[in-house]
């Protein structure tokens, strides 16, 4: 040995993190002593800071150890970004990942189970695997007569739209507790063929894995699976003796079947805290339920059995007073949480004094062409009139995979500058990938180049020009056609 020291150094970090400066409603919650608790968080109002304080206050005042601290959240970049400020303000590391999603906890407890009880570990498909495995399945069914299907869907399962859209129907079904036996006997209920076969499908689907030695579990199923481990067994006892507090962001994005599990893992008036707002569920498409967070209180009771306490964050640190009052317009109209009276303060929020204000404006597009242009033509005129640097600017779009490509060439065309998130858009549609499989599906059927494809691909990476070049492509097409026309 040299007798060498070495010391790891974080690039991103300016050196240990100064602890914040947090508001009474703040300090409310840090201050909580035990049991459940029902965090509401609007927009701007601090709650991620709020949840690391938490953490670090149990930690360094309290003394809990790190190991037995869970957070839980609803993606992986939210996840990344808990753990990153936690184990900045508490200057040190941890021996396992203080925040997880859902999804990830699940896996890692079926995970553990598995390898100690000498089984292989098992495996959990990705969304592309399972659509590929559902693809199979109808193309089989095809082939055979798919005699189970109602005669109106038998020409739609030859289609990938149709697969997405069933592989979607089971994912809500098993998140709702729905195996393949109730949700026959649902269809049947309410005479609905197509959920009869639905069910009869997803039987089939499940036989097809059950032949596998090593267990597969998909998104879904693997939170299924993870309750049924914990129902009642010698598991749920260690699991739930392992953590002393669980706190969980973005309450309001959970489904049935995450908070079954939360139940399961620290119900019974343990100590749990939930941060979320019921005014920015968005995700029901993907199953969730905004139901899961009003209905908190009554769900998660004390141990004495009263309802569970619920404070609000009120200060709004990113918006001044123009932005809250139109953001607050629009909230006034959603449907408020049959919660208590002191709860639905969420909504009354007040801006700090140097809070910068902005502008509100609504522009309406004829389609969604027009609409990426003016995005771009903003965007354009902020930076060339207004001085605004490009990084101080955003897009937000509600389908990364419907709207980022034709956003991105109208932002490209208009000269501005794009840099989109890596994991929010699929890999068939990433600037390097997207012109790739274009030319190769025109290889193998020029019946799909047209004009709105050429113009993508002259003016993507493998084209390398502009507008500009575009039209003077145009120009010199129309030229030659009118050379090539013989004169009458």
């Amino acid at each position: 040995m040299s007798g060498q020291t070495w010391r790891l150094v974080r690039r991103d970090s300016a050196g240990p993190a100064e602890p914040p400066v947090l508001d009474g409603h703040q300090r409310a919650v840090v201050a909580h002593q035990s049991g459940p608790l029902l965090v509401l968080a609007g927009p701007g109002t601090g709650k991620t800071t709020t949840i690391v304080e938490s953490v670090v206050d149990r930690i360094e005042r309290r003394g809990l150890d790190p190991e037995r601290v869970l957070i839980l959240t609803f993606s992986r970049k939210a996840a990344e970004e808990l753990r990153r400020r936690v184990t900045g303000r508490l200057r040190r590391t941890t021996r396992t990942p203080l925040a997880l999603t859902f999804h990830s906890y699940a896996y890692a407890l079926l995970r553990r189970e598995a390898v100690l009880a000498g089984k292989a570990p098992p495996r959990l498909l990705t969304g592309p695997e399972q659509l590929l495995e559902i693809r199979r399945l109808l193309h089989g069914e095809l082939e055979n007569g798919a005699l189970d299907w109602p005669q109106s869907l038998r020409e739609p399962l030859k289609t990938r739209g149709f697969a997405e859209e069933l592989r979607d129907f089971l994912s809500r079904a098993s998140e709702r507790g729905l195996d393949p036996e109730r949700l026959v006997a649902l269809g049947r209920r309410h005479g609905r063929g197509d959920w009869v076969a639905a069910g009869r499908f997803a039987e089939r689907y499940q036989v097809r894995f059950d032949l596998d030695p090593q267990e597969t579990y998909d998104y879904a199923e693997v939170i299924g699976a993870a309750c049924a481990l914990l129902d009642g067994s010698d598991v749920s006892e260690r699991e739930r003796a392992a953590h002393d507090v669980v706190f969980v962001d973005e309450y309001q994005d959970t489904d049935p079947a995450q908070e079954q599990l939360l139940a399961q893992l620290a119900g019974d008036g343990r100590d749990l805290v939930a941060v979320g707002d019921p005014d920015q569920s968005i995700y029901g498409f993907r199953g969730a339920d905004v139901q899961g967070i009003m209905k908190f209180p009554d769900r998660f009771r004390t141990r004495d059995g009263r309802d569970a306490p619920v404070l609000a964050l009120r200060v709004s640190r990113r918006s001044g007073d123009g932005l809250l009052e139109a953001s607050r317009r629009v909230a006034a109209r959603l449907p408020a949480a049959p919660m208590p009276s002191d709860a639905h303060g969420h909504r009354d929020l007040e801006p700090l004094p140097e809070a910068a204000d902005g502008e509100v404006r609504v522009l309406l597009a004829d389609s969604t062409s027009q609409e990426a242009a003016i995005v771009a033509d903003t965007l354009r005129r902020a930076h060339l009139i207004d001085g605004v640097p490009w990084r101080r600017m955003a897009v937000l779009v509600r389908s990364a995979r419907r709207q980022v490509p034709l956003l991105r060439r109208a932002l490209v065309n208009a000269g501005v500058p794009t840099m989109i998130a890596g994991d929010e858009v699929p890999i068939a549609q990433e600037p390097g990938v997207r012109p790739l499989l274009t030319m190769l599906r025109i290889a193998t059927d020029p019946a799909q180049l047209d004009e709105g494809v050429a113009e993508e691909l002259l003016t993507g990476p493998l084209g390398g020009t502009d507008m500009i070049g575009v039209r003077r492509l145009r120009r010199a097409l129309k030229i030659a056609e009118n050379e090539a026309t013989p004169n009458p």
